[in-house]
């Protein structure tokens, strides 16, 4: 595992109850569009990469009872909580490991692949995505949603993103779906939803605790971190605040083979 993927590994690990108590509940309507974009499945199991604390299970295991639906996380702790939420169904399997790149086991197994806020967290996306595409069987659906280089003008994601004054590269965005072969894009579309913090310090304090910033403190250290808070609470906004953040949404289904769906002349 590069320093990285460690740095990341650790910062889920200490976030990771804190993410289930604060972040999953404001981000269950992206979780719940994602799982509703899952229609006229074929057989096969279904894939949930950068699965972190498995909140989409209690959507799909309702919807589909009799599949098998597995998880994966790098992080132990989400992990460690993914398999509290899945303890009661037989049916579930969650994995530690990199969802960037499967295991050929899923190759053209699946009947649908949905993640949630990963694919942006991951070192080389296209290539996340191509993997998680060659898992679906034909006819399967992938359904991503993810944070694109730009959710909102104001809020404090980001002021978040002004203050620490460093974007992260999001060229791979261009062409995502480009390499996917026999892909139908269904939707490819931004999706908002109303999100409410008790005020800045709630978000910024819970960010940097139990969600993306903690890599970063781990990184930069706890000087850095204080700095960027002060900074932070000095250019926003008094008491609640709600915003509007826009994830992209991504539906594609795919296609059987040329050779499956062209009849034989002869």
């Amino acid at each position: 595992m590069t320093d990285r993927l460690s740095r990341v590994a650790q910062g889920w690990d200490e976030a990771a109850d804190g993410y289930e108590a604060y972040f999953v509940p404001r981000f269950a309507p992206w979780v719940r569009a994602a799982v509703d974009a899952l229609d006229g499945l074929p057989d096969g199991p279904i894939l949930v990469p950068c699965c972190g604390t498995f909140p989409e299970l209690d959507l799909l295991a309702p919807r589909f009872p009799d599949r098998k639906i597995a998880g994966i996380d790098l992080s132990a702790e989400m992990v460690r909580l993914a398999r509290e939420r899945a303890s009661r169904l037989p049916l579930v399997e969650v994995l530690q490991g990199d969802a960037a790149t499967l295991d050929p086991r899923w190759s053209a197994a699946c009947a649908a692949v949905v993640s949630v806020f990963g694919l942006q967290q991951l070192p080389d996306p296209k290539a996340a995505i191509r993997s998680w595409y060659d898992a679906l069987r034909p006819g399967g659906r992938m359904c991503v949603v993810f944070w694109p280089e730009v959710t909102e003008e104001t809020g404090p994601f980001a002021l978040v993103a002004k203050v620490i004054g460093v974007r992260s590269d999001h060229s791979w965005e261009d062409g995502l779906l480009s390499d996917l072969d026999r892909a139908v894009i269904e939707r490819d579309e931004l999706v908002s939803y109303p999100m409410t913090h008790a005020d800045a310090a709630e978000y910024f304090d819970t960010a940097n605790r139990s969600g993306s910033m903690r890599a970063l403190g781990l990184a930069r250290g706890d000087a850095y971190m204080a700095e960027l808070r002060t900074e932070y609470l000095k250019l926003a906004p008094a008491g609640e605040w709600t915003h509007h953040p826009r994830a992209r949404l991504i539906s594609v289904r795919k296609l059987p083979s040329r050779e499956a769906v062209t009849p034989p002349t002869s």
